[in-house]
């Protein structure tokens, strides 16, 4: 059944990447019509159950929370390649960019992917249980991470508007880095029984089509899945890169702002992750799906902001990362609401509808701020 089970699986989730890498490899640097934007957006929605599929076949066989490693910090390596690919690349003004696409993941990730989550356990009239401890630890990084590099540049003196100094940028690159490490570390090594699922979650495995009891895939196997995860990933953001032009004209149609782009830009890239996320919480594993958020939050500024310091040595103009008053003052609820959540080590339908609307609100002043 297993061997069945996975020939079936294999054969969408090997064509579908490979055919969306093509894709975007026709279409890349071009500005299609909208018949082939259409087919664009086809294999893009195709490539993000693709590597959701291979991420959860690698995850199976490496455990937790090799697994959630793995997804988290694919999407943001490729996340960053695509940031410093448009501030090289785009003509307009990119001094916001990096900026708006982190803050984008970081409350889509810790609003919207925990929300939805919490949402799929508390519907079914259960209490969402996860281990406060790993989940504590994660979320402190992130909001240290979120406050070292795009909070302190607000009230930095050495330049005139929110930006880093040469000297402060390097600083916020290596702490940057060091944090993140240094978590990779606690997570995978140190402590790494906090980051694992609590015992009573275990009974829910099943409700998802017991895939979790499956046997994992062999080396071979999980080796195959990892090269096509990365396919699937260069598909997803690089055929959202595709669609950007057509996504800045619709913007600027219904009069938003341009860092509006920006989160359009990371929901599309954050959706093999969401999708992750939300599976993995339907079978009852929640701390799972925390890692996956609160990893790739941290991954988003842990990894973004050292590689956005080395390119800026050639980047021309201006690179601003402090938040507007609006933007900190989101940050600021999400932090205070993410820690009520997360400390008690278990939440409620109440926790998760809180979270979805600050990640609806965050949406909504971005489009109409």
């Amino acid at each position: 059944m297993q061997v069945s089970g996975i020939a079936r699986h294999f054969r969408w989730t090997t064509v579908v990447p490979l055919a969306a890498l093509v894709m975007l490899a026709l279409t890349w640097g071009s500005k299609p019509g909208t018949a082939v934007l259409v087919v664009v957006a086809l294999f893009l929605a195709g490539a993000v159950p693709a590597a959701v599929h291979h991420a959860e076949v690698i995850a199976h066989r490496v455990g937790e929370p090799f697994g959630s490693l793995v997804l988290a910090v694919s999407v943001t390596v490729i996340e960053v390649a695509l940031i410093v690919t448009l501030m090289i690349s785009t003509d307009g003004d990119t001094a916001t960019l990096a900026r708006d696409t982190v803050f984008a993941a970081v409350m889509l990730t810790c609003n919207a992917i925990i929300g939805m989550s919490l949402l799929t356990v508390t519907l079914r009239g259960d209490t969402a249980s996860f281990n406060a401890e790993g989940t504590a630890t994660a979320l402190a990084t992130v909001l240290t991470l979120a406050t070292l590099s795009l909070v302190v540049p607000r009230f930095t003196t050495s330049e005139p508007g929110p930006e880093f100094s040469s000297e402060q940028l390097a600083f916020a690159a290596i702490a940057s880095l060091v944090l993140y490490l240094s978590f990779v570390f606690v997570q995978t090594v140190r402590h790494r029984e906090e980051f694992l699922d609590v015992p009573d979650q275990e009974h829910d495995e099943t409700a998802d089509g017991g895939a979790d009891h499956e046997a994992p895939a062999t080396d071979k196997a999980a080796l195959v899945s990892l090269g096509l995860l990365l396919v699937a990933l260069v598909a997803v953001v690089g055929l959202a890169k595709v669609e950007s032009p057509a996504i800045e004209d619709a913007v600027e149609a219904i009069g938003a702002p341009q860092s509006a782009v920006g989160v359009v830009i990371a929901i599309l890239v954050l959706a093999p992750e969401a999708v992750a996320a939300v599976r993995t919480a339907r079978r009852g594993r929640m701390q799972t799906s925390l890692n996956l958020a609160l990893g790739s939050a941290m991954a988003s500024i842990g990894l973004t902001i050292p590689a956005i310091a080395v390119a800026s040595i050639w980047l021309d103009g201006p690179l601003i990362l402090g938040l507007g008053p609006t933007q900190t003052v989101l940050l600021a609820v999400t932090a205070v609401v993410a820690a009520l959540t997360v400390l008690p080590g278990r939440a409620t339908l109440q926790e998760a509808t809180v979270h979805l609307v600050i990640a609806a609100a965050f949406v909504f002043l971005a489009v109409n701020p």
